[in-house]
C-alpha cells in the first residue's frame, strides 16, 4: 500500500509525494481520507522553521493532525464499519519520513482505537473536531469559560461559541487584523486598543504571540489568571510587579484529551455547538503547495482544507 503525501522535507520546501505506508496490524484500519486541515499555527511554525525543538518534530515530515475519512480495510482485531466515516487525528505510518502529525495524505494506517467515527452529516466539517476538543480542553484548565479571548481565528471563534454555551456572561474578543472580526454572534470582538477593561477574572490567549503577557497582565482583576492555549515560538516573559500587584495566576493548556473530544462531539450532535462558516478556503490535495502559501499569508483565510477524494 502507498499513499500520496504532504512532505515539509526543510523550511518553505514542500513536496507532495507518494509514500510506502505501515502494513495493516490486526488492530489498524485503514482510512481513505476525503479532507484533511492545515495549521496555521504548529504547521506555519514548521514551514517557517521556527518550531521549538520538540519530541517526535523534525524534517521531512507529513504535517497535518485533522482528517476525514472512510473505512477502507480493518485489521483482523479492529473494531469499525468498512465505509464508516471517522475523524482521525494523525497518523505515523510512513516509515522513515515523521509522522509525528501525519495526517495530510491520500490514505492512512491507524490503530482503529484512535479513530473516532463520525456522521455522515458532518463531512468535512469533521476536520474542525480537534481545535474545538483544543477550546475545550482549554476551557476545561481554566475551570470556567474565558472572558477574554485573544485572536478570533478559529480556535478563537470556537472558544467563544463554548463560552455562550457555559451560560456565563458572552466574551469578548480582541482582534488586530480588520478583516477577522466580522462573524461575531452573540459575542464582541474589538480591536485590543478600544478595550479599556482591566478586570477580567479569566483571559485566554490563543494568538501564539510570546509578547503579550504583560499586555495581558495589565487588563487583570486581582487574583485573576491566563491560559496560554496557543503555540509559542519564542521564550515567553513578563514584568513582575504588575503580576505581583494583582497575585496573577498563569496556566498553560496543552493538548486535548478523549474526555475532551467526547464532549464537543456530544454538544455537536445535540445540535448545540456549530461548526459553520469556519471553513473558508479549499482545495484539492494535489494543489497542496498553493494551499498551503494561501493558508499562511491570506489573512482572509481562516481554515484551509485539502480536497483528497480524487486524488489516487
Amino acid at each position: 500500500m502507498d499513499s500520496i503525501a504532504v512532505v515539509m522535507q526543510e523550511p518553505e520546501r514542500l513536496t507532495l509525494s507518494r509514500l510506502p505506508l505501515a502494513p495493516l496490524g490486526d488492530t489498524d484500519m485503514l482510512v481513505e481520507v476525503a479532507w484533511s486541515g492545515i495549521s496555521t499555527g504548529t504547521e506555519r511554525l514548521l514551514w517557517q522553521g521556527r518550531m521549538p525543538p520538540f519530541p517526535g518534530m523534525g524534517y521531512p515530515l507529513v504535517p497535518g493532525y485533522e482528517a476525514v475519512g472512510r473505512i477502507a480495510a480493518l485489521g483482523a482485531a479492529a473494531v469499525g464499519e468498512i465505509g464508516g466515516m471517522v475523524f482521525v487525528p494523525g497518523a505515523n505510518c510512513f516509515g522513515p519520513v515523521r509522522g509525528l502529525f501525519g495526517a495530510a495524505a491520500s490514505r492512512l494506517v491507524v490503530p482503529a482505537a484512535r479513530a473516532l467515527p463520525i456522521g455522515e452529516a458532518l463531512g468535512e466539517r469533521g476536520v474542525l473536531l480537534a481545535l474545538a476538543a483544543t477550546a475545550q480542553h482549554a476551557i476545561a484548565v481554566q475551570g470556567g469559560a474565558p472572558q477574554l479571548i485573544v485572536g478570533h481565528g478559529v480556535l478563537g471563534r470556537l472558544l467563544a461559541r463554548l463560552a455562550l454555551l457555559a451560560g456565563d456572561e458572552p466574551p469578548v474578543v480582541w482582534e488586530r487584523e480588520p478583516r477577522r472580526r466580522a462573524g461575531a454572534e452573540g459575542y464582541t470582538v474589538l480591536d485590543p486598543a478600544e478595550d479599556g477593561r482591566r478586570d477580567y477574572q479569566r483571559i485566554c490567549d490563543v494568538s501564539g504571540d510570546s509578547a503579550i503577557l504583560d499586555t495581558l497582565v495589565a487588563r487583570l482583576a486581582r487574583g485573576g489568571e491566563i491560559v496560554l492555549a496557543g503555540f509559542y515560538h519564542a521564550p515567553l516573559a513578563f514584568t513582575f510587579p504588575p503580576a505581583f500587584m494583582r497575585e496573577a495566576s498563569l496556566r498553560i493548556a496543552a493538548e486535548w484529551r478523549p474526555a475532551d473530544l467526547a464532549a464537543v462531539t456530544a454538544l455537536i450532535e445535540a445540535g448545540r455547538l456549530s461548526l459553520d462558516g469556519l471553513i473558508t478556503h479549499r482545495h484539492s490535495g494535489l494543489d497542496a503547495a498553493a494551499a498551503y502559501r494561501t493558508a499562511f499569508a491570506d489573512p482572509d483565510c481562516l481554515k484551509m482544507i485539502l480536497d483528497w477524494r480524487s486524488c489516487s
